[in-house]
């Protein structure tokens, strides 16, 4: 899973990145080049399976975050996203929107006053405008295409253009594409569009140290401004955070304590709410050489998550062998979890929970 992260010039994207995934990248007002980090997802199920089947190794699920430069064409001034950037954005599985609340008269806004509200509105806008330019290019080649189609193939094109227009009718009113209810034709028919408006988003707000204290009451006021089912805020010192992800976990929570402060990791609230907002959970395989968790989203049935392993097994599923974390943590051994029949066999549709043990069983 990928998660770019945008902001204006100044507001601390970097930064952020840095926090969320132990990184060095250089906090600089213009980059060339993507920051690409990689966040490991701290799961202590994994610490006891490891104790249980000494593997050669664990492998924890991993997130990344991509610190997506600033568009030369001058992201928040309403002058379009287009190129390389634009396509960096729609590989994206969710957008990490980054606005600032801290002032500091040594590195000034961009628009030369704080308002976080507003720096959200104008990112919003930003990308509804590629929304909408893109539902006109098609629109336009359907135009041009229902000039010679007859038959079925005009009713389809008919079908879509009339939907497309809804859609841009809808982008125009502000609603964005994430917060329509879609059916599963119209979900299909829009996934190669990549829509910038229908990713997951998360929301942070970069505070300065000065601001902890307000911490609930920002996100609060936030989760009322942007609220929606794929929609996560939060609101983050990234100038500490940073500084903080470069401890270990014990120096981190006494600093944390030396300051007063109880407050969840940025690296670990960032994988939290990354978790949240694309509705991820994980399953698990074990082992003797390996113990591994796997990121897949809520509802993934067992053949399409056997898929995440290797492309052969979900080809060749015949079933699954499934245990949860729980029975197996208590049975202490798969052999025991047989024995009591807790190893279950579940089929091609079976819906993968989170914590599942899985083996693939499977024939090419």
């Amino acid at each position: 899973m990928e998660i770019g992260i945008i902001g204006l010039p100044q507001s601390g994207k970097t930064t952020i990145f840095n926090a969320a995934t132990r990184g060095l990248a250089q906090v600089a007002s213009y980059a060339s080049a993507p920051n690409i980090g990689v966040a490991k997802v701290p799961d202590q199920r994994l610490d006891i399976l490891t104790e249980i089947f000494n593997p050669k190794k664990t492998i924890s699920a991993e997130i990344t975050y991509v610190d997506i430069p600033a568009s030369p064409e001058g992201l928040g001034k309403n002058q379009g996203i287009s190129g390389e950037y634009l396509n960096m954005l729609q590989r994206s599985d969710a957008l990490l929107l980054v606005v600032r609340a801290f002032d500091n008269p040594a590195v000034p806004h961009i628009l030369d006053s704080i308002d976080p509200s507003r720096d959200i509105e104008n990112l919003m806008y930003e990308l509804t405008f590629v929304d909408l330019e893109i539902l006109d290019r098609r629109i336009s080649r359907i135009s041009d295409g229902l000039k010679s189609a007859g038959g079925t193939d005009r009713e389809i094109l008919n079908r879509e253009m009339q939907f497309l227009h809804t859609l841009k009718s809808e982008l125009e009113q502000g609603t964005h594409i994430r917060d329509r209810a879609m059916s599963e034709a119209e979900s299909r028919l829009l996934s190669g569009f990549q829509l910038l408006t229908g990713k997951p988003l998360i929301v942070v707000v970069n505070v300065d140290e000065e601001q902890l204290g307000e911490v609930s009451q920002i996100e609060s006021e936030l989760d009322n401004e942007v609220a929606g089912d794929k929609v996560r805020v939060a609101v983050l010192c990234g100038e500490l955070e940073m500084d903080l992800a470069q401890m270990d976990e014990t120096e981190d929570m006494e600093f944390r304590e030396s300051l007063g402060i109880v407050l969840e990791s940025g690296l670990k609230k960032m994988i939290r709410l990354s978790y949240s907002v694309l509705d991820l959970i994980s399953f698990l395989t074990v082992g003797e050489d390996e113990v591994r968790a796997w990121p897949i989203t809520r509802g993934t049935v067992a053949q399409k998550a056997a898929g995440k392993i290797h492309t052969d097994l979900e080809r060749g599923f015949i079933r699954g062998e499934v245990v949860s974390y729980k029975d197996l943590r208590e049975c202490g051994s798969l052999s025991d979890a047989r024995k009591k029949g807790l190893l279950r066999q579940e089929g091609k549709e079976y819906v993968v929970r989170d914590g599942d043990i899985m083996h693939v069983l499977f024939n090419i």
